[in-house]
């Protein structure tokens, strides 16, 4: 006799909800509608609110997507964005995508205490803040926020409205080629702007890539937040064992 202490936990309703509807979504092509709360629930004898949950999982494991308003529907698959030290375009074309920017804004402004301890400046001093809308075949991947010193790389938002890579244009420009970096990554919600930006609903889950790199010399070069839209990519970086370096 199986005492209740030894007894395996009972799955959560939810879950076999959530196992029946990915054994769905696998024999259905990207964008095909998902049947309702109420038809799922019927069918699977269920409540709507145990349902509900299984779907939001999968919505925010970017299996599935919601449109307001619509229906939800099979996600497009993700895409698998290996991290390393190059331009966005670089990494898209490695990837098989073509890669186009969208300029949103390019201003000077007063290097705050984050920032200008990040580039090595004077708080107060001027910074480059660039925002750009990055895509991958045409499909809205992130919203880049960099920040550059506005004394070491003069004249820089004059080149970057012509150049859409700016490690092409620090290189091509400034003689500045980025040889190392730190890198974080965390995750947030959307906001409205962010949402609207990548075309999908505020609070979605994103992925926040922070990077600030260095010289030849461990001069900051840059301090970049990347929101990218969590349905829609999976990052990727190869480790190795200090020992075998």
């Amino acid at each position: 006799m199986t005492s209740a202490a030894t007894q395996p936990p009972r799955e959560p309703k939810y879950y076999t909800v959530k196992r029946h509807l990915l054994d769905s979504i696998e024999s259905l092509a990207p964008g095909s509608p998902v049947p309702t709360e109420r038809v799922l629930s019927a069918e699977l004898g269920t409540s709507r609110t145990t349902v509900r949950q299984a779907l939001l999982e999968l919505v925010a494991e970017g299996r599935l997507v919601r449109r307001q308003g619509s229906g939800t529907y099979v996600a497009e698959p993700k895409m698998t964005w290996p991290l390393h030290l190059t331009s966005f375009t670089e990494q898209a074309a490695a990837n098989g995508f073509t890669a186009s920017t969208q300029l949103i804004a390019a201003e000077r402004i007063r290097a705050d205490e984050n920032v200008a301890g990040r580039l090595d400046v004077e708080i107060g001093a001027s910074v480059y803040q660039i925002e750009r809308l990055r895509l991958a075949d045409e499909r809205p991947m992130a919203v880049e926020t960099s920040h550059l010193s506005a004394a070491r790389f003069p004249q820089l938002t004059r080149h970057i409205r012509r150049e859409p890579s700016l490690y092409a244009v620090l290189e091509r420009v400034y003689g500045v080629v980025p040889v190392s970096a730190e890198e974080s990554i965390s995750t947030a919600p959307a906001s409205t702007r962010e949402a609207a930006l990548l075309n999908t609903d505020t609070g979605a889950p994103m992925l926040v890539l922070g990077r600030h790199s260095f010289d030849q010399s461990q001069r900051p070069i840059e301090w970049v937040t990347s929101w990218y839209r969590g349905d829609r990519v999976t990052f990727v970086a190869n480790l190795m064992s200090p020992k075998r370096r």
